[in-house]
């Protein structure tokens, strides 16, 4: 509990404390600033690693980085450096985009850009939404500029005062890329001593990393990554500054996928205070809770006895709270909310792009993967092509890829099953707690077989998907890293679209089958379908979609609970113990002493390494959230504020994890959010899909319309009775032992069904009632797909990838940077020109003067032999 209570008040103190020594990031001139870091065992007395480091750094010098050495604690560390030069050089291979200098033209441009309400609005909401906005102090709004890919033939064009030419993730990305491409064996190039991976793999170095920069973390520590700023907007151009624009896509996503939650989150409060305020109102909850003298059938063989139907009072007026005349709009509403935020999404995601110099980005010839070429290297089918080499052959799919990816998608396969067992399981248990006599006979049994049992069955089933989770995650990394994947986009793809599928099985299994599965096949009293001997579950009067909600509420909310406990307690527990360890010497060897941070580089050292596959996790962790509001929200309308509120705070927390306990990631270039929006397209067409389902089979909107379509009862009041069958006692397959029952007389019972009574010439049997219900359950999931699918279709037409405004000033800006262009090239031609004819004339002049001195001295020389 303390250190509980202390996370959350360092959570809430977030500004940053001026510390008495010292940090820089500098080399020892005080002058060349520190771009990278590698870290090396000083105590590592193998000299083949010691020979290998020797090769690898006279690499990155020969590239033109500048080294400088430091060895004044175990650990040693080489600073690196790049100069301009290099910069310039892979700026112009990776065709990196550069700002330029302001272009006549380019501000009216800029101008008809903007949307023409701007003023308006700026003027009429400045002060309503003035609390959210940026301190514009510390983060002011930049001017928009034209972007150019980089040639050193146009460094007159760019703008070097402007932050983003050469910031420190370009620089960083830079770096990083001749780090990955540097061999440490002499004569031997190959795929197998190829990269800084492959060094730190081994243990040669111990890592390699960028540095924060304490100015920037501390504004962005204090205006962004703090829990008391929850409401403000981000400084996305900060972030990307920092960052890259990888993550800072990331955060942008997070952001306006937060902001959209914001509609659908009030709609959803909407619809459940309407369930709330007509409570008293609904007919099903009222005569259940009036009905005296309905006597239920047992619902275990055995030890269970009958029960009356007003037991069920308080569940099926919570039932009500979600299954009433609202949940089809909101259902209609959660599938227009899905596309629309999907949809403007990108159009907001192209501004941001844009904004960043990014429009056009992609990978024009992305390098392949030092771990592929290693894995193809050792490959006997591929010897004869890659034998001292480190080209990209071509890997034939049928002969090399086949088998690793059958065998690996094999595997996953087999793990969604074993998730489906473990559901199943789950399944079981629950069968087998309400047959058990130790849980029946007391007056509340029902209440705790309706409300009880399904919440010890869901906290169970939290903790066996978190237990699947951790299994998953690893595992998919391994099927991957088995795989034959080239380029990095290909390896992440790969492992987001495996890894999602385990998540998708694992999370919502228990779901589906409440939604779907319970109670639709249980049969009847007479012949009551079993699995393992045991009785399937059954609905209440009711229906099931309470028990639905209360299994979502315990997954959704248990999962954020636990990530958020993973992802910053965790950490935090870890740093304090690691303090005390370090401040009471309790360690165990010199080597597991702490470094002493008096500069920057030794500060983050002691930090925790940013994963390549950081983002990967919190990208699934939100998407998981999106399948949950989208694929279940109709069973509980306060998902989406449920998911608001938990966004609110892990934007904040995700910004202070990476500032705070990990190191600086290197930046990365992006343009989207690559595989995940193809993932969440997915999961809203499925999602229109399962709310058909959920409504046509999980609750009471179609049996009420085809009831209140037969009878002359308007106000549904003989509605409850129209959905309960009759069942004659005698005719039991295991007769119940009531003992000293009060129900022991009992003649008939009754149970949720539409069935013949037993007096019928065909007693058990499905009457017509049925069949047309069944009919009018299809035929509406049919027109429901269908016109949700339309409406959606119009919207994606609708509402472009790209807003034409945008389009139109992409368009513009291009013309008027071919002309910038055309007219540079002009003048530096007829610059080139005016100096090559000044040239010939000095040419010319130089020769006429050296012609007149000979024969001015030719002269001379004739003169004086004349004399």
């Amino acid at each position: 509990m303390p250190a509980c209570c202390g996370f959350l008040a360092w959570l809430g103190n977030q500004e940053p404390q001026e510390e008495s020594r010292t940090t820089y990031r500098r080399f020892d001139d005080g002058k060349r600033s520190v771009d990278f870091v590698l870290a090396y065992n000083g105590e590592d007395q193998v000299e083949d690693h010691r020979h290998k480091r020797e090769i690898f750094e006279a690499n990155l010098q020969r590239e033109g980085l500048q080294l400088e050495h430091n060895k004044v604690q175990r650990v040693h560390f080489i600073k690196i450096h790049a100069p301009f030069e290099v910069l310039y050089r892979y700026a112009e291979i990776l065709k990196i985009k550069v700002p330029l200098k302001p272009i006549p033209g380019q501000d009216q441009i800029f101008d008809e850009a903007a949307p023409a309400f701007k003023s308006c609005f700026t003027r009429m909401c400045r002060s309503l939404f003035s609390s959210v906005q940026l301190n514009t102090e510390l983060f002011p709004e930049r001017e928009p500029r034209i972007h150019l890919e980089f040639s050193r033939n146009y460094l007159e064009l760019y703008d070097t005062e402007h932050p983003n030419y050469f910031d420190d993730s370009t620089r960083y990305s830079i770096i990083n890329f001749i780090l990955q491409r540097q061999h440490f064996l002499e004569g031997e190039e190959t795929a197998d001593n190829l990269g800084i991976e492959k060094l730190v793999q081994d243990g040669i170095y111990t890592c390699a990393y960028t540095l924060h920069d304490k100015a920037d973390r501390d504004r962005l520590l204090k205006e962004w990554a703090n829990i008391t700023k929850w409401k403000n907007l981000q400084p996305l151009d900060q972030i990307k500054d920092y960052f890259g624009a990888k993550v800072a896509l990331y955060f942008a996503w997070l952001g306006f996928y937060t902001q959209m939650l914001i509609p659908i989150s009030i709609f959803g409060l909407l619809c459940f205070l309407y369930g709330f305020v007509t409570w008293s109102s609904d007919p099903i909850s009222r005569d259940i809770c009036e009905d005296s003298g309905t006597i239920m059938c047992p619902q275990c063989d055995r030890s269970c006895d009958y029960w009356r139907l007003n037991e069920t009072c308080t569940s099926s007026k919570f039932n009500y709270l979600i299954d009433n005349n609202m949940t089809v709009v909101f259902a209609l509403a959660m599938a227009i909310w899905s596309v629309t935020y999907l949809e403007f999404w990108k159009r907001y995601s192209a501004g941001l792009v844009h904004r960043w110099g990014l429009t056009g980005f992609t990978h024009h010839v992305e390098h392949p993967r030092p771990q592929y070429l290693a894995k193809i290297s050792h490959s006997r089918k591929l010897a004869g092509k890659t034998q001292g080499t480190t080209l990209d052959p071509d890997v034939p799919f049928w002969s090399i890829k086949f088998l690793p990816n059958f065998t690996s998608y094999s595997i996953m396969v087999l793990f969604i099953c074993i998730s489906v067992i473990a559901i199943a399981g789950i399944i079981i248990y629950r069968m087998a707690q309400r047959a058990s006599h130790s849980i029946l006979g007391s007056e509340n049994s029902m209440t705790f077989k309706v409300m009880i049992l399904p919440m010890t069955a869901g906290i169970i089933d939290l903790i066996v998907i978190s237990l699947l989770d951790l299994v998953y995650s690893n595992l998919a990394i391994r099927l991957t890293n088995y795989e034959y994947c080239r380029t990095q986009t290909e390896y992440d793809e790969s492992l987001t679209i495996k890894n999602y599928v385990f998540q998708f099985v694992n999370y919502y299994s228990s779901l589906f089958y409440i939604a779907f599965l319970k109670g639709k096949f249980v049969g009847y009293p007479a012949k009551y379908n079993r699995v393992l001997g045991f009785r399937q579950e059954e609905c209440n009067p009711g229906g099931c979609l309470m028990e639905l909600c209360m299994q979502l509420v315990i997954i959704m909310a248990g999962k954020q609970a636990v990530n958020a406990i993973v992802e910053m307690l965790i950490p935090y527990l870890m740093r304090t113990v690691k303090e005390m360890i370090y401040r009471h010497g309790w360690y165990k060897s010199h080597k597991e002493q702490r470094l002493v941070p008096y500069n920057q580089f030794t500060e983050d050292y002691n930090l925790l390494p940013a994963e390549n596959n950081s983002l990967y996790v919190e990208y699934l962790e939100m998407v998981v959230q999106f399948g949950f509001i989208t694929l279940f929200s109709l069973a509980f309308p306060l998902a989406p504020l449920l998911a608001l509120l938990n966004n609110v705070i892990e934007v904040r927390l995700d910004a202070i994890k990476m500032l705070r306990f990990l190191r600086r990631p290197v930046g990365m270039r992006a343009r989207d959010i690559g595989v995940w929006h193809n993932i969440m397209t997915v999961v809203t067409r499925i999602a229109v899909a399962s709310s058909a389902m959920i409504i046509a089979f999980s609750t009471n909107l179609i049996p009420k319309i085809v009831y209140a379509a037969s009878t002359d009862d308007r106000e549904l009041n003989g509605y409850l009775n129209f959905t309960l069958a009759y069942f004659n006692t005698k005719d039991f397959q295991v007769q119940p032992l009531l003992g000293g029952s009060q129900y022991v007389n009992e003649t008939e019972c009754r149970y949720t069904e539409f069935r013949n009574p037993p007096t019928d010439d065909h007693p058990y049997k499905r009457p017509m009632i049925y069949w047309k219900i069944l009919t009018g359950r299809l035929a509406f999931i049919v027109i429901y797909q269908n016109i949700i699918n339309m409406l959606q279709g119009v919207l994606r037409w609708a509402v472009p990838d790209v807003s034409g405004r945008l389009l139109k000033r992409i368009k513009r800006e291009n013309f008027l940077l071919r002309e910038h262009i055309i007219e540079y090239e002009k003048q530096h031609a007829m610059l080139q020109a005016q100096t090559a004819v000044q040239n010939q004339l000095h040419q010319t002049k130089s020769q006429e003067s050296s012609v007149l001195r000979q024969r001015h001295g030719g002269g001379n020389e004739d003169a004086t032999s004349f004399v």
